[in-house]
């Protein structure tokens, strides 16, 4: 079993910046790739970005481009989702997940996920 813990997300407002981590525990996650979605009330769980387990390829989703940036260090087990340049509409619960068995953009297809962190960006 994978567990995957997030770090703090907290309040920040809009234009700043704000690196969340992703840890995991219980085996070594440097073989799977490791994806970020995110959830805003009332909203779908959206796909944020997916990073591969050499830290090569990453890929983003269409409102995370060019301010979103993955990274991964294989040898703490951890996964990190730095966010620049925020947006009030980038408010939601951040949730790290693990071991997509098919497309990576798709929430289910991943096989182990975190509880989530909020991320609030005021204006």
């Amino acid at each position: 079993q994978v567990q995957l813990r997030e770090s703090w997300g907290g309040w920040v407002q809009a234009g700043d910046s704000l690196r969340l981590s992703c840890a995991a525990s219980g085996r070594d996650v440097s073989t799977y790739p490791m994806g970020w979605f995110r959830q805003a009330p009332g909203k779908e769980r959206e796909f944020v970005g997916v990073i591969g387990m050499n830290g090569t390829p990453t890929y983003y989703g269409d409102s995370v481009k060019g301010r979103f940036t993955l990274s991964r260090d294989n040898a703490k087990n951890t996964v990190f989702l730095q966010m620049n340049s925020l947006k009030p509409e980038d408010t939601a619960v951040y949730y790290c997940a693990a071991d997509p068995s098919g497309s990576y953009r798709n929430p289910d297809d991943y096989g182990y996920w975190g509880r989530g962190t909020q991320v609030t960006v005021s204006s």
